[in-house]
């Protein structure tokens, strides 16, 4: 077992092979989570740039072994800072205010990290570090989930009439012990006709779940939709 390790991390064909397989199997299985959520950067994305991250470090190992005078670390540092790019291109803000794609673009900078670590020949490292990211990725996501359900902090985007139906969801809320520390109107380009959104963003009182809070403003007349942001 020693001997096979060994021969592993050596530079050779076999080792080459096994470490480019293992970086495309790494980023495929971490990319398999983000394309089931539809993301834009998904399967062959992370695929990619784990594998193009392994191939950087064997480069660096092939000049290095044919004698260049190079540091072996140069173009692995050229990865982490490039990846910031393609993972910019993921991070969307809507015009809810929200923003969408950060756990994608960190997952690009993991895969490349790993990929990094695989084409060095650090197999503990990137097998340990595959596992807590694709551990973070599919479990810790439902328990931000239950964390985020059970916030007494929440914001709401509201999509409504006129102002009237907005006085009148004020009013709802109101009741229902809820505080209101701050209201901002949008304009809703998305849906066709006369509509006027607002992102409220409210303080519950204990104990009180978001779904009520959701339930009584979608009961008030005037209101076209409710979404949590």
């Amino acid at each position: 077992m020693g001997e096979i390790y060994k021969t592993l991390t050596e530079y050779n064909t076999v080792s080459v092979l096994v470490r480019l397989f293992l970086a495309v199997i790494c980023g495929g299985l971490i990319g398999i989570e983000r394309g089931r959520k539809r993301r834009p950067a998904g399967f062959r994305t992370h695929m990619l740039v784990c594998l193009g991250a392994a191939v950087t470090m064997l480069i660096s190992q092939h000049l290095w072994l044919e004698g260049y005078t190079t540091d072996l670390a140069r173009l692995g540092a050229q990865v982490v800072s490039g990846i910031g790019f393609l993972g910019a291109g993921t991070i969307l803000v809507t015009g809810r205010h929200q923003i969408k794609g950060l756990t994608t673009a960190a997952g690009l900078w993991a895969s490349a990290s790993i990929g990094l670590a695989i084409g060095a020949g650090f197999y503990v490292g990137a097998l340990f570090a595959f596992g807590f990211v694709l551990l973070t990725i599919t479990l810790f996501s439902r328990l931000e989930a239950r964390l985020i359900a059970s916030a007494r902090n929440m914001n709401l985007y509201v999509e409504y009439a006129d102002s009237e139906t907005l006085g009148h969801v004020i009013d709802n809320v109101k009741r229902l012990e809820v505080r209101i520390y701050d209201v901002e109107i949008t304009k809703n380009r998305a849906t066709e006709g006369i509509s006027t959104g607002a992102i409220l963003s409210l303080r519950l009182p204990k104990a009180l779940p978001h779904a009520v809070v959701m339930a009584e403003i979608a009961s008030s007349d005037g209101v076209k939709g409710v979404e949590e942001l």
